[in-house]
């Protein structure tokens, strides 16, 4: 019989004496029973460690402060890394959950509210504000993240945990968490600030440890750099890493263009020689460098909007080594700077949705029982299986795609 099957109230009416007797008892066990959730392996694990951190130049105080309270690792953390997508998201759905009207709402704003900062910050680097705003609202929503304690855990525990319990991360774990105890030695945050993703990405702007090691600014001058709570020096990292991995002030990341039916080459060339194949800037625009080395994008093949990159593109891919990330900063910093959506749309196989019309169908699949994630108007995985399984009771055809027939059949039942 377990502790949750006794009832005191059966108990009270026994005999006092044993009645004491018995809730002593169970006084007595209680550390036992809150210490029962140690894992054994964790705590030989961080003793090792501890000798190991300490020849890297940790201190036993500072190792001690990261890690009181740790004597376990963090399932959740485990449970991120072995999770596998069951598929790669299509571009229409990358792109609108990330280039929303909300992002560029928010975008320009900030620039507003931060411009002097902005200022000073492209001074130092040369990087265009609007491809730091772009990046702060991939990384973080412009911070919103950082108050969700279901995505923000402790860094040390994060690391910790795949360190010791995740074959594939192994070395990444105890490289990151060695950075991570150092920043917490300089003074730049305190332990109970020292928050991140669980896999230790940490910030407005989402820096893992050594990042921040190789790239932080004390942008606000307060003699600490800390991408938590200064949103001068998160921005002011990003654009350190950038302009550190050779940023081209005063170019653009690339364009949008138009693209002849007949087929192209693969690889890079001069622009110049990109517009004798037939390849033209959207909307009559012309190039302003035709020496630039470009190549060709075309993320949902040819029925969808294409692009010539530049070196600045590949920057980008530095904070984040994908094509579609780096294409989504640079649209989003485009359309934060004032620049029109796109001149030809992403292939979707149904009639699209705007953002709030997302959040109404999120709401109303919720409302049914079909949907338990954030109202965000943003269509991921948990949005998609929630229609699914809307469809499936409702007798049609199972697509899974935020539409607005999806979304009609919502409001007529």
């Amino acid at each position: 019989m377990g502790l949750s099957s006794f009832s005191f109230a059966h108990f009270s009416r026994a005999r006092p004496f044993h009645f004491l007797i018995l809730v002593f008892s169970l006084l007595l066990a209680l550390p036992i029973i809150a210490t029962a959730a140690a894992d054994p392996g964790f705590e030989k694990w961080k003793k090792e460690f501890r000798k190991t951190a300490m020849k890297e130049g940790i201190t036993a105080e500072t190792f001690d402060r990261a890690f009181k309270g740790i004597d376990s690792p963090d399932q959740w953390v485990l449970d991120k890394a072995s999770f596998q997508p069951e598929f790669k998201a299509p571009a229409w759905q990358y792109f609108d959950n990330r280039i929303t009207k909300y992002a560029v709402k928010r975008g320009r704003a900030k620039k507003q509210e931060l411009q002097p900062w902005l200022d000073k910050i492209e001074k130092r680097s040369g990087v265009n504000p609007n491809i730091l705003l772009a990046i702060w609202s991939m990384e973080s929503s412009f911070g919103a993240i950082l108050d969700n304690t279901n995505v923000m855990r402790s860094v040390v525990r994060s690391l910790a945990t795949l360190a010791y319990a995740d074959p594939k991360r192994k070395k990444f774990g105890r490289s990151q968490l060695l950075a991570a105890l150092k920043i917490l030695q300089s003074g730049d945050i305190d332990e109970s600030h020292l928050t991140g993703s669980w896999a230790g990405a940490m910030g407005h702007t989402q820096f893992i440890p050594t990042s921040y090691q190789a790239y932080a600014v004390d942008m606000d001058g307060d003699g600490k750099r800390d991408i938590w709570n200064s949103v001068p020096d998160a921005l002011a990292t990003a654009a350190n890493l950038l302009d550190k991995n050779g940023w081209r002030k005063g170019e653009t990341w690339g364009y949008e263009v138009e693209i002849p039916e007949r087929k192209l080459p693969a690889g890079k060339l001069k622009i110049s020689e990109w517009e004798k194949l037939g390849v033209k800037r959207v909307r009559g625009q012309e190039f302003p460098r035709k020496d630039d080395i470009a190549e060709l994008k075309v993320p949902a093949g040819r029925g969808g909007p294409a692009f010539l990159v530049l070196k600045n593109f590949y920057v980008i891919k530095r904070y984040n080594n994908s094509d579609r990330y780096a294409l989504a900063v640079g649209v989003l910093a485009d359309r934060i700077g004032g620049a029109p959506s796109l001149s030809r749309d992403w292939k979707r196989p149904f009639t699209r949705l705007d953002q709030d019309e997302v959040m109404e169908l999120q709401t109303k699949l919720k409302e049914k029982g079909f949907y338990d994630g954030e109202i965000d108007g943003k269509a991921g995985s948990g949005t998609r299986n929630a229609i699914l399984k809307f469809e499936e009771s409702a007798g049609v055809e199972l697509q899974g795609f935020p539409s607005k027939e999806v979304l009609e059949l919502l409001r007529k039942q």
